[in-house]
């Protein structure tokens, strides 16, 4: 599985020949990749705040996987797109997109649509991504990214996430203001029990500027054997390597 960081909360995910786009928002200066350029078989949205769908209207015709109100917003507003089961997903459901397995969990944040605020997304989401199905029997051999979205520290981190999705690597928000923080973001990985904790969602606009050395210091402050690593804009970085070391 390798993941490429394009700034922000924007996540290229490929799981085999699965080319997977998770909020796509490249008005962002950690980027400098025009939006343009790929080609994803799926789009995921968390929820339908501007700074996570700006760029949704440049992939007409792809297949969403989002909570059906986000999808609906979607047709509406930027054109024709495929969704995932026809109408969407929902919080809790996992479905197979070509290689990957999608797991749709909640995240505690908003989730007024893109103008205005006034017209609710449902549930704001983050979705954990495996090459293997999630079952109750632990698979030593599957690769899984949990990407947060927008999300306050949750205790389904600790007791639904880490024991039964197992992620090795999890993208979390550090930017405060509007998610957690360097400090609860440290938490949220302690609990998540991964190998691997990414920092997304800062440095981006005033209020949620941060240092993620910051955010490192925490999480071993929490007594967490995760390591952090923090990407560059338009890096990549593949699991599959980091999991043989």
């Amino acid at each position: 599985m390798e993941l490429t960081w394009f700034g922000h909360s924007t996540f290229g995910v490929t799981v085999g020949e699965t080319e997977l786009l998770i909020d796509p928002f490249f008005d962002n200066p950690k980027t400098g990749t025009d939006p343009e350029e790929l080609d994803p078989d799926y789009v995921l949205l968390t929820h339908g705040h501007a700074d996570h769908i700006g760029d949704v209207d440049r992939y007409e015709g792809t297949t969403l996987v989002a909570t059906p109100e986000v999808v609906e917003y979607c047709r509406d507003e930027f054109g024709d797109y495929e969704a995932v089961g026809g109408m969407g997903m929902n919080v809790g459901g996992t479905v197979e997109c070509g290689d990957a397995y999608v797991t749709m969990h909640r995240a505690d944040h908003t989730n007024g649509m893109e103008t205005g605020y006034g017209t609710s997304g449902g549930m704001p989401a983050g979705f954990v991504v495996s090459n293997t199905k999630p079952t109750q029997v632990a698979d030593e051999e599957s690769e899984t990214f949990y990407h947060a979205g927008d999300t306050g520290l949750m205790t389904e981190m600790r007791d639904v996430i880490a024991p039964y999705l197992e992620p090795d690597v999890a993208a979390v928000p550090i930017g405060d203001h509007f998610t957690m923080g360097p400090w609860q973001a440290a938490i949220a990985v302690d609990w998540l029990d991964v190998d691997y904790a990414l920092p997304i969602h800062y440095d981006t606009f005033p209020p949620i500027e941060q240092d993620p050395d910051d955010f490192a210091r925490e999480v071993r402050g929490t007594g967490s054997d995760a390591e952090v690593v923090v990407l560059e804009g338009d890096e990549s970085w593949t699991l599959s390597e980091n999991l043989l070391d």
